[in-house]
This record gives structure tokens, C-alpha cells and sequence, in this order.
């Protein structure tokens, strides 16, 4: 299984749903950077992502991007195939 990192803020109720999303898929373990109590933090993610919202999501070294695009990839049936590496 990939490794997973989600940039999130502590009352996010999208990054709720995505780790739900993604722990119902198998994922044991996300790693949480957290932009609300990290500016360096939040700089980081918009430079990367050039996004300001949250969750941004990496599956291994892809940027999945936020919770509405976890649910499309899902559905397209991309999601397991990116967590399992294929």
C-alpha cells in the first residue's frame, strides 16, 4: 500500500470524509500535516499543490488533490489501483 499524506486543519469536515474514504479502502496509516497550527506548513502545501483549500492528498508522490477529487477518482474506479501502486 502507498504511503499516504493529507494536508488538514483541525475542524474540516471534507478531511473527515476523506480519511474515511481513504481508511475504508484499506489505509492503515495517513500521515497529517496540519496548516491550521503550521503557517510554514500551509506556505508549503500552496506552493506544491498551488491550492489553498484542504485536504490536499498524496497517494505515494501523486497529488490527488482535495476530498471531491478522491470521490471522482474512486468512482472511476483509480483510487485502489494508485493506493496499491499498480
Amino acid at each position: 500500500m502507498q504511503a499516504v499524506k493529507m494536508y488538514t486543519t483541525a475542524f474540516c469536515p471534507y478531511c473527515v470524509r476523506a480519511k474515511q474514504i481513504l481508511k475504508s479502502k484499506g489505509v492503515e496509516e495517513i500521515e497529517e500535516i496540519r496548516i491550521d497550527s503550521d503557517p510554514a506548513a500551509r506556505s508549503t502545501m500552496m506552493e506544491i499543490t498551488q491550492r489553498r483549500t484542504v485536504p490536499q492528498i498524496f497517494i505515494g508522490g501523486t497529488h490527488v488533490g482535495g476530498c471531491d477529487d478522491l470521490v471522482a477518482l474512486d468512482g472511476r474506479g483509480g483510487l485502489m489501483p494508485l493506493l496499491q501502486g499498480a
